[in-house]
């Protein structure tokens, strides 16, 4: 069911788009094995539902935010609200460590996505970030959180070194920022 809710709003937020709307398939296009590729492991992600998908799409946002795509911070933006992520959550991503907004589960999971996303990714932080986490979650939803976060830095940076600008899904609602990282 999870699958089916989460196609259902990605379809009508990519019916929101108003501008840019090819970018992403007329550059991963030219090469359409990649492109295959690239459709397996995001109807993979999709159906690997053992997670609670507002987990899922706050580590989503943060990682987008920390690489700066504004396209999947759009997108982001967009598929979130449908998940239960709040307006306020958005706004307050870059400091969630001192927000109100998220449960101690929420900012575990944002913490272990910003320690995937930085680089290096340092091994004692993730090493007690998963300790804790899995106080809160099972190894199966490690895995699959670990595998969302990976999974967006990848296409976050694939969608920033191919120029993919946003699309205006999020347009007229609050949509997460590029993060200055220090």
């Amino acid at each position: 069911m999870r699958a089916l809710h989460r196609i259902r709003h990605f379809v009508r937020a990519f019916g929101q788009a108003k501008r840019h709307r090819t970018d992403l398939i007329r550059q991963i296009g030219r090469r359409p094995l990649l492109a295959g590729a690239t459709v397996g492991v995001e109807t993979a992600m999709l159906l690997s539902n053992k997670m609670d998908p507002k987990l899922k799409d706050l580590a989503e946002l943060k990682t987008a935010g920390l690489v700066s795509c504004e396209f999947c911070l759009d997108i982001g933006s967009a598929l979130a609200t449908s998940s239960g992520v709040t307006e306020q959550q958005i706004r307050d991503l870059p400091r969630y460590q001192d927000s109100a907004a998220y449960s101690e589960v929420e900012k575990l999971v944002i913490a272990f996505a910003e320690a995937m996303t930085r680089t290096p990714a340092v091994g004692h932080d993730l090493a007690d970030l998963r300790r804790r986490l899995s106080e809160h979650l099972t190894d199966t939803q490690i895995v699959e959180l670990a595998m969302t976060v990976a999974w967006e830095n990848q296409r976050a940076r694939l969608n920033q070194s191919l120029g993919v600008r946003p699309t205006g899904m999020s347009d007229g609602a609050a949509c997460a920022l590029p993060e200055r990282v220090s």
